[in-house]
């Protein structure tokens, strides 16, 4: 069984169960335990961190339950709180793997840059009162485009066994209410990664550092040449897409990925 969950991360340690607080799978995983009356333990897409936000997470479970696909997500959501929803449910295909199936993820930062902050954006914006470029911050993302090593934003706790990604869309904009939106999706994101490009881009924005600069420290695949890791509060996953078997073969056959992007498309 797949389902999809999003959730507001500000009271939780994480997605991923942990011994030092209460995280979003593990409340997922009593919810659905109290509602098919066995134990039940998800696997999710995304391990985001403590006080990051999900639009919608996708989770794989296995239950004997009779209930069919499509009213799980309905039931479930009673024996959840408000700050965690069920988008959908439905039968998984049998080789269908939250983690390992090929997707591409999408996450977006948010900065308030304006003189006073707003109470209600304060849960997953991050508030920042000096000027930002907009201008310069895009023009430094730009170089994020491509298959890189990037190393220099990725936390010295990263495990992975390789920092090679690839990013497919870098935008940075700013709307009408001032909110800046740094938006970037990719095959894959190493633990941290979003938060200090994001770091690094409001320092670019800032005057600290310049776009030839920023160019520098992608190039140099080094942490302390990067900015400092942004707050948890501003980033949010807003999409997760699982390839189809035509966009896999595209992929494969370096041709130009025909689902790229629609920045309004849903999750």
């Amino acid at each position: 069984m797949r389902a999809t969950i999003a959730y507001d991360g500000t009271e939780y340690c994480g997605w991923q169960v942990q011994p030092n607080g209460i995280s979003v799978q593990e409340v997922v995983n009593a919810g659905l335990s109290k509602l098919l009356g066995e134990e039940i333990t998800c696997v999710g897409a995304s391990r985001t961190d403590a006080g990051v936000h999900s639009m919608g997470n996708e989770i794989l479970f296995e239950t004997k339950t009779r209930i069919p696909a499509d009213k799980i997500a309905y039931a479930l959501n009673q024996y959840l709180p408000e700050d965690i929803v069920c988008q959908g449910s439905s039968l998984a295909a049998d080789d269908f793997h939250p983690r390992f199936s090929e997707s591409y993820k999408t996450y977006e930062y948010r900065i308030l840059n304006r003189r006073f902050p707003m109470p209600t954006m304060r849960r997953d914006s991050l508030f920042y009162h000096y000027d930002l470029d907009e201008k310069r911050m895009q023009e430094a993302a730009d170089c994020l485009l491509g298959e890189h090593d990037f190393s220099s934003f990725a936390s010295i706790h990263t495990q992975s066994k390789t920092r090679v990604r690839t990013i497919y869309q870098a935008l940075v904009s700013r709307n009408a209410d001032d909110l800046i939106t740094i938006r970037l999706c990719g095959d894959g994101f190493l633990y941290n990664m979003v938060r200090i490009i994001a770091g690094t881009l409001i320092e670019v924005g800032a005057g600290i550092t310049s776009p030839r600069a920023f160019q520098q420290i992608l190039d140099g695949m080094n942490r302390e040449l990067a900015g400092p890791t942004a707050p948890a509060h501003g980033l949010t996953q807003v999409g997760l897409h699982y390839l189809t078997p035509e966009e896999i073969a595209c992929r494969k056959a370096g041709g130009k990925w025909p689902f790229l992007i629609d920045s309004e498309r849903p999750l």
